[in-house]
């Protein structure tokens, strides 16, 4: 469905989930494309990354990060174009990496937002590997577990986008690395390359 000049699309949470979120945990909502005021840009959100710590904003247990509030958009990131703004080093059609949130256009004062300038390669990247994902891993293997070459490492999640690159991150490193995987299915995923350790079919590679 196609994006509207003129109408906000949004998900907002409406209730939160017992276990897996149903389709009574969001609720869709629309409103006028909100004006950006001075020290503001507005953004249109092209992509929008769906990770599993989601899962825990919608509960308001005590966490890391604070909950979604009841009737509030929920929160992502996003890769988004600026359709106008009035902040120093953002300008109409640069692509930035935002936390826009789960709707079609979002204000911002350009906190927390890198610019990506009017033409990146493959603006989907940045949520990736290129993104928190990405620096997840890296950050996590190299600076905190700091594994030495010939060292085994074990990657839990291995599937996922995150397990998957601090696997490809520790070969790299010169690692033997062993990936577990929910399920033999995932193991033949395109992320279970050949330079991944498999166990029983929940492990990678040979």
């Amino acid at each position: 469905m196609p994006q509207s000049d003129t109408e906000n699309r949004k998900f907002v949470l409406a209730e939160r989930p017992t276990g897996a979120p149903d389709d009574n945990t969001l609720r869709l909502e629309t409103e006028p494309v909100p004006k950006p005021g001075p020290g503001q840009m507005l953004l249109r959100n092209q992509y929008l990354s769906l990770d599993p710590y989601m899962r825990g904003r919608m509960s308001d247990a005590p966490s890391y990060a604070a909950p979604v509030e009841i009737g509030n958009v929920m929160v992502g990131g996003t890769v988004a174009q600026v359709v106008s703004s009035t902040l120093d080093g953002f300008a109409k059609d640069d692509w930035v990496v935002a936390f826009g949130g789960w709707q079609d256009y979002a204000l911002s004062d350009g906190t927390g937002v890198i610019n990506m300038g009017k033409s990146p390669k493959t603006p989907s990247w940045a949520l990736g590997v290129l993104g928190m994902p990405g620096l997840t891993a890296w950050a996590g293997l190299t600076q905190i577990g700091q594994p030495k070459k010939g060292e085994t490492l074990v990657v839990a999640g291995a599937s996922g986008p995150v397990g998957a690159t601090v696997g490809q991150i520790g070969k790299i490193l010169g690692l033997r690395v062993v990936g577990i995987a929910a399920a033999a299915m995932t193991c033949r995923s395109p992320h279970a390359s050949s330079s991944v350790h498999r166990v029983r079919a929940c492990l990678w590679d040979r």
